[in-house]
This record gives structure tokens, C-alpha cells and sequence, in this order.
């Protein structure tokens, strides 16, 4: 089957991108390269084609208490224009996938799910509606997005863009005619969120090139996202990776009526869980990649999920999900790399402090 594209795919192209597969799309993973990328964000501001996520439109009576059937977060109640970050269960507490639910109105909630995720989540949230009184849309292919990130993002938003955002606190939004503006992002920066038609997301990318913006690619999103202990679905969490194993407990709110995966989350909470997902510094320059095995004395405990030489903190650490036993801080561990082990220390796993808006 072709990957899909998103509408600016042949602008990036014709940046001369480095065009790899993503969650079924040909996504540009660099342009200049990714130390330079990364660097625009944290100090400057930078610009992503994130037009692959998938959008679906939840409406009708039961719309809120439908949402939260199918996640961990608790939408009862919350203002019009207030965003939430959660997950999708299973019942047994795998992940279905994680999520922003934004709440257009009191019976209208958009959700913005991740691109390899898409045809899943579409087919789980259908099948789950049963007894419920909502209309589903499958909005992905009316949106393209772009995410404009870093301390600089609300001025070129403002002065570029032309699109008045300074009031928008973190995880808001607002509507536009048929734009929705966010603050929110996956860098742990400042930053803006901006769905809308193929037209407009051509215009404003345009607008953003002329003017210099610094156009960023997945391989930064990773780096940027790793940086602030952001979890990225299919490696810190997955069907057998839970939000409490993540150390994302706070995403899931017990005190809410029954939701999918709540009686095994609850457990969990209570007794623990048998793995944790943890940081590790290395005591080496060496790179801890996806998959590499954690040691203790000689057994393996755990593997990494994300691992880098930081750009922002230049160290060499990674996310791992290990044995709980061996999770409290300051553990030492080793590291398998290839025929060779390293020195590693249990830290906590945000490698660098976040920059919202507050």
C-alpha cells in the first residue's frame, strides 16, 4: 500500500526534505539537519507540517459522557475552549492510543489522535458508541496542521500569521470560522497548534517560509519531545505499556464514573506495576537506542524505549521500561550496547525543563 501525503508535501520536497515513512505517510524527518532544527525551537521559533494526526468529531446528548467511556481523563464539566491530554484504554489498561480532547461545546468534543494510529482508533471509537447517543466524524482528511513552536511562536502567530492567539492560555483554544487555534505542541516550548482546510494550511506555511521560520522535521519533533519526558505511542506506551507504568497516573482519573480500563488501572495504582518506565543517564558518551536491554548484575530487567545524546543538555540518556524493583532514583544499572555494557544511573525522565506559557 503507498504511504500517504500530507498537502505540503511537495513544498518539502522542493526544500529538498529528507522524506522518510511515518505512521503510513511520507513525512520530511529533516531539512537543514536536526541539531539545527532543534535549536531553532528552543531559542527561536520553528514550524512543523503535522498534518498526518487524525481528527474525529464527537457530537449529540450523550457526547460528553461517551468521551468519557472511552477516556482516562475527566471532560465532565470543563469550560468550552479547554483542551485535555489522556489515553484510550483497553480493559486490561494497554493503551489504545493517547490523545488531546478539545471541548468545542457542551455536546460537540474534536479529537486529535496520532497519524499511525488512525485507522485503530477509528474502528475502537466506532465500536465503543454502542448505547450511546452521538454522531461520529471522521474528520482527518478535511484537516492539515501545522504546530509553530518556541519562545518566538505567539509573535510570529500574531505578526505573521496575522492570527490573534495572545490570549489563549496553555491547553486552550479558540475557533476561527473554520481554523481551530490551540496553544499547545510536543516540544516543550511555548507554541500554537493550527488546524484548518489544505488551502490554508498552504497559505500560512507560505507566509511563515517567506518570512524566514525555520521549516522542522519529525527527527527534531523526536529529540524536542524526548528532551521534556514526552511519551511517544508504540514506545513508551503501547497495548502493554499502561499510563501507570508510564508514570502517567495523573492522566487517569479514578474518582470518574466507569470507563474502559479503569478496574485494571486501579489495581494497578494500588499494587504497582510490575514494570516502570524510568530515565537513565549513561556514564559515557555511548547511545542508547529503542530496544537495547538494561542490565542489573548481569540480568536483564528492562528495555529502552527512546534513547539520545541530548542536543539541549548534551548527555547521553533514554527512557527504559524496566522491573519496578529497580526503578527508584539514583539505581545503578548498565546498558547493553551491542557486544559491550555501560554504566548508567535510574534519573527522572525529563532530561530538560519544559518552557509553557503559564
Amino acid at each position: 500500500m503507498e504511504n500517504k501525503r500530507t498537502c505540503l508535501y511537495d513544498k518539502h520536497v522542493a526544500l529538498g526534505a529528507l522524506i522518510s515513512p511515518f505512521g503510513g505517510f511520507d513525512m520530511p524527518i529533516q531539512y537543514s539537519n536536526i541539531i539545527d532544527e532543534h535549536q531553532a525551537v528552543r531559542q527561536h521559533c520553528g514550524v512543523f507540517d503535522v498534518s498526518h494526526m487524525g481528527e474525529v468529531l464527537v457530537t449529540g446528548k450523550d457526547a460528553e459522557r461517551y468521551v468519557n467511556h472511552i477516556f482516562t481523563n475527566d471532560v465532565r464539566g470543563i469550560p468550552l475552549g479547554k483542551i485535555l491530554y489522556g489515553m484510550m484504554c483497553y480493559e486490561d489498561g494497554g493503551v489504545v492510543d493517547d490523545l488531546l480532547v478539545y471541548k468545542v461545546a457542551d455536546d460537540r468534543f474534536f479529537l486529535v489522535i496520532n497519524a499511525s494510529n488512525i485507522d485503530k482508533d477509528w474502528a475502537w471509537i466506532q465500536q465503543q458508541a454502542d448505547g450511546f447517543e452521538v454522531t461520529l466524524e471522521h474528520q482527518s482528511d478535511q484537516y492539515g496542521e501545522l504546530a509553530i513552536q518556541g519562545p518566538e511562536a505567539e509573535q510570529v502567530m500574531e505578526q505573521i500569521l496575522g492570527i490573534a492567539c495572545k490570549e489563549l492560555a496553555f491547553y486552550t483554544f479558540k475557533t476561527i470560522g473554520d481554523v481551530i487555534v490551540s496553544r499547545t505542541g510536543y516540544t516543550g516550548e511555548d507554541g500554537f497548534e493550527v488546524y484548518a482546510s489544505a488551502d490554508n494550511i498552504n497559505e500560512y506555511w507560505d507566509k511563515l517560509m517567506a518570512a524566514g521560520i525555520k521549516p522542522c522535521g519529525l527527527g527534531c519533533r523526536d529529540t524536542l519531545r524526548f528532551e521534556v519526558g514526552l511519551p511517544l505511542y508504540g514506545d513508551e506506551l503501547s497495548e502493554t505499556i499502561t499510563p501507570i507504568m508510564a508514570g502517567l497516573g495523573i492522566f487517569v482519573k479514578l474518582d470518574k464514573e466507569e470507563f474502559i480500563g479503569k478496574e485494571a488501572l486501579a489495581k494497578q495504582k494500588v499494587e504497582g506495576a510490575p514494570k516502570k518506565l524510568v530515565g537513565i543517564e549513561l556514564h559515557d558518551k555511548a547511545i542508547p537506542r529503542h530496544g537495547y536491554s538494561v542490565l542489573k548484575d548481569g540480568n536483564v530487567i528492562g528495555e529502552v524505549t527512546t534513547g539520545y545524546h541530548t542536543i539541549s543538555t548534551d548527555k547521553s540518556v533514554c527512557m527504559a521500561l524496566i522491573d519496578s524493583q529497580y526503578a527508584a532514583l539514583d539505581t545503578p544499572v548498565e546498558i547493553q550496547i551491542r557486544k559491550k555494557t555501560f554504566p548508567g544511573t535510574v534519573c527522572k525522565k525529563r532530561f530538560y525543563d519544559k518552557h509553557y506559557k503559564k
